[in-house]
């Protein structure tokens, strides 16, 4: 099953993440299918950019999104 979910990067203490589309079983920094957008709540304001295209496409292909990125996706009316 594939999932929208957070891959972390960036360095100690300061991390962002990329928004990707992965197996449920792969690690979390691991292997991806694809890169959708990335977050980083460090920012002030936090930074968001999500290529809402690829999401609605993933989603109609039966990924399921984390928790956090349903959120997101909420947060950029991409889901309702």
């Amino acid at each position: 099953m594939l999932r929208i979910r957070l891959s972390r990067t960036g360095r100690k203490n300061a991390p962002s993440y990329r928004i990707v589309v992965a197996d449920q079983k792969a690690a979390r920094d691991g292997a991806h299918v694809d890169r959708i957008g990335h977050y980083n709540p460090t920012t002030d304001p936090m930074t968001l950019k999500i290529d809402s295209e690829k999401a609605q496409k993933w989603l109609a292909n039966g990924a399921q999104p984390s928790t956090r990125v349903s959120k997101l996706f909420k947060k950029e009316g991409i889901i309702k």
